[in-house]
């Protein structure tokens, strides 16, 4: 068996999600092989791990056409850097973390040279521009996913690919009891606590806050002592909040900086935007309504490109609805107010819904995602050798 305890290892991940998620993969994998030396595109949380960072993943993490064409200058030297980089000390295995965009350029590079290329979270090709798999499977020596059904999907199309479950699984938890953190805040331990959680982007708090405010107001009346908790993002300010109607909304919400498991833990109910957030919420086992409205020219398109039947990761998941979802038209605040009563105040609902969060839970694997992920990513190392 070829001696991999100290390989040369490069990863790209170009987004703040895909270096957390790397961050523990690299993690993992130096306990397996200790002395791996390992460099890239990432952020701090991949620099803490000791990586060579070769490019700042921060200049690369852009959202939309108008940004993306603004950093193309950025995104071509990224790739001109790493390029010369393989050219210059070939590593011994190239791993990349989503971003398809760019990572599928990185990967036919890396293939030219013949270095092997271990994708770890898979684009979300099963959901629009389906196409990409015959690239990916022409220039992906393995795939490891994180959401059950991506196996089957990529089996079917002939790839080499195994689901290591969600790294979230790892995680997300909280870290005191639910009265703990309710005192903290001065909150009476029988209060009806509402979580408000409009999203992590400004253009979402645009879209989404004042709905949810409007959805709080219409619930005030129909709860036992309700009190309503927001978790500030790391992306936003207290300002991006009260641009949205914080402060005329009637409603008192309180803002929250820290400990955001501890206070999505202790909701008996929670509004969201659509996201990876459901998924934090079904591990921690809160009950959950998901909304989404964006503009009406962009639900057009998104209509007819995306393919998929459900808009949350849990009911994708799933395979069926086990959480409401109100999208678009049907993002009314009366709508949202009254699916969110029903899960505090219907106890058959609210157990059919805890159920169904049960069973994703379970469909998301157990722990180790990380551990599961390096493990078959030195064995890809070890077949190439």
């Amino acid at each position: 068996m070829p001696d991999i305890s100290s390989p040369r290892i490069m990863i790209v991940a170009g987004e703040a999600s895909g270096d957390m998620h790397g961050a523990r993969l690299i993690a993992a994998l130096k306990e397996q092989a200790p002395e791996a030396q390992v460099c890239g595109i990432g952020g701090p949380e991949l620099t803490r791990q000791g990586v060579e960072i070769l490019y700042d993943s921060s200049q690369l993490a852009v959202v939309g056409i108008v940004e993306v064409i603004s950093h193309l200058s950025f995104i071509r030297e990224a790739l001109r850097i790493l390029e010369n980089r393989l050219k210059e000390q070939q590593p011994d295995l190239l791993i990349l973390i989503d971003y398809p965009d760019f990572n599928l350029i990185m990967a036919k590079k890396a293939k030219r040279l013949g270095i092997p290329v271990f994708y770890y979270i898979s684009p979300q090709v099963w959901a629009w521009r389906s196409g990409r798999v015959k690239t990916i499977k022409k220039l992906v020596d393995r795939m490891a996913v994180i959401l059950p059904f991506e196996q089957e999907f990529y089996r079917k199309r002939g790839m080499t690919v195994d689901f290591v479950g969600h790294p979230l699984m790892d995680s997300v938890r909280t870290t005191r009891t639910r009265e703990d953190f309710l005192q903290s805040l001065g909150i009476a331990p029988e209060s009806t606590v509402i979580g408000i959680l409009p999203g992590s982007r400004k253009r979402e708090i645009a879209g989404m806050l004042p709905i949810f405010l409007e959805a709080a107001k219409c619930m005030q009346d129909q709860l036992v002592k309700p009190v309503f908790l927001l978790p500030l993002a790391p992306t936003l300010c207290e300002d991006d909040l009260l641009a949205n109607g914080l402060a005329e909304s009637g409603v008192e919400v309180k803002v929250i900086r820290e400990n955001r498991y501890d206070l999505m833990g202790a909701c008996g109910a929670v509004m969201a935007a659509s996201g990876t957030v459901s998924l934090e919420l079904a591990i921690l086992d809160v009950p959950m309504v998901i909304s989404y409205r964006v503009s009406p020219l962009t639900y057009f398109l998104g209509r007819r490109l995306i393919k998929v039947q459900y808009a949350s990761l849990v009911n994708l998941v799933a395979g069926r609805e086990v959480v409401p979802e109100l999208l678009q038209n049907e993002a009314l605040p009366e709508k949202i107010a009254s699916a969110t009563v029903r899960l505090i105040a219907n106890q058959a609902e609210r157990t059919k819904h805890l159920n169904g969060l049960a069973e994703v839970r379970k469909k998301l694997g157990g722990a180790g995602a990380s551990a599961k992920a390096a493990k078959l990513a030195l064995a890809t190392i070890r077949k190439n050798k």
